[in-house]
């Protein structure tokens, strides 16, 4: 079988001169990943749709310069608090830590200067049947208001069974708070509109929020609900469904959804099942995180011009952000995002492309 193969580029420079790179992974099926070590951050995904016309499934900028316009996290390694922890706080051993406010009274994504905005080290490249590629990151003790100097490393890896490996490690000095994830924006058609795309999700319970889209510690089930995607469903068939408050307060989709299979922790299981009919692409998420924010990008509004020129615009991508619950810092009942010295962090996602 034909190897797949890495290609280096120069991607942009940052203004205080530091340079980055852009690394392309092919795949022998055609699949083409294309990923930035600024943010450690999927610039592109290539894959085929049914007539065999392959096109860009995500939503990304051509240039560095692009992502330092300020993007809404387009394709980037989230942390060190991937999604929000509800006031920029929560207390630790008896003890309180106050974060930077960057989401009305929240922390999102690790604050104002999150790992999407660093410049990851390129620590290894693999070529083969399975192309890999590794970026290692440290984040200092105090980073953003967090605890402990937390040391990251990230692979992705593109296989010829059509699969993206999202694979994260970590180790810190002192107990912190971890919850990293990827923050790809995807489009599986040929157009602007997601509204199409049929959506199953392995869930029965989602997480029902506040005003501040902060989860309230309450488990719902989705049965009856338009959060109902134990089967397949368009997205579009029940986003506006305003007499559901919490379509209302996330304005769409833009809630945790509680995979279904908890009782294998640090096993695979499988999340999300996306279809876009037209194009005939499918879109397989596994995961070894106990849960996957469903958002359907209900705060673009066409501002940002994207690879091809075109504008973003509202509700023309969805992301599937793997991961452990929001606030979880704050909620005892949730699962915990505690990582100390003696541990190691580690958590698995694949993206699984196909055509149907």
């Amino acid at each position: 079988m034909k190897q797949s193969a890495i290609e280096a580029q120069h991607f942009g420079q940052m203004p205080d001169g530091r340079k980055t790179s852009l690394y392309t992974l092919k795949n022998a099926n055609g699949i083409i990943v294309k990923i930035t070590d600024f943010g450690a951050t999927i610039v592109s995904i290539f894959t085929p749709d049914k007539n065999g016309f392959s096109d860009d499934i995500t939503h990304g900028c051509n240039t560095l310069e692009g992502y330092l316009k300020g993007v809404p996290y387009f394709g980037a390694t989230v942390g060190r608090y991937g999604n929000r922890i509800g006031n920029a706080t929560f207390s630790l051993d008896g003890e309180t830590y106050t974060l930077a406010k960057n989401n009305g009274p929240n922390t999102l994504h690790g604050g104002l200067i999150g790992f999407d905005k660093a410049i990851w080290k390129m620590v290894e490249m693999v070529e083969g049947e399975e192309t890999s590629l590794s970026f290692s990151h440290v984040s200092p003790d105090g980073d953003e208001g967090f605890p402990g100097e937390l040391s990251l490393e990230v692979t992705f890896t593109l296989t010829n069974d059509n699969e993206l490996k999202i694979k994260y490690k970590g180790k810190t000095n002192k107990a912190t708070v971890l919850n990293i994830t990827n923050h790809s924006y995807f489009n599986l058609s040929d157009g602007s509109d997601i509204m199409a795309h049929q959506v199953k999700l392995y869930a029965d319970k989602f997480l029902p929020v506040d005003s501040n889209i902060v989860p309230t510690g309450e488990m719902r089930w989705v049965k009856d609900t338009p959060f109902d995607f134990t089967d397949f469903h368009t997205i579009g068939e029940r986003i506006n469904d305003t007499s559901d408050e919490q379509i209302v307060l996330g304005e769409g989709y833009d809630h945790c959804f509680v995979i279904t299979e908890q009782d294998n922790e640090g096993k695979l299981k499988q999340a999300a099942t996306i279809y876009e009919p037209i194009s005939g692409r499918m879109m397989e998420v596994f995961t070894t995180e106990p849960g996957m924010q469903f958002y359907t990008a209900n705060h673009l509004d066409g501002s940002i011009i994207g690879k091809k020129g075109e504008t973003y615009i509202y509700r023309s991508a969805f992301c599937v952000e793997t991961q452990h619950f929001p606030d979880a810092p704050n909620q005892p009942d949730f699962p915990s995002t505690v990582l100390r010295p003696d541990e190691t962090f580690n958590s698995i996602t694949v993206y699984q492309f196909s055509i149907k």
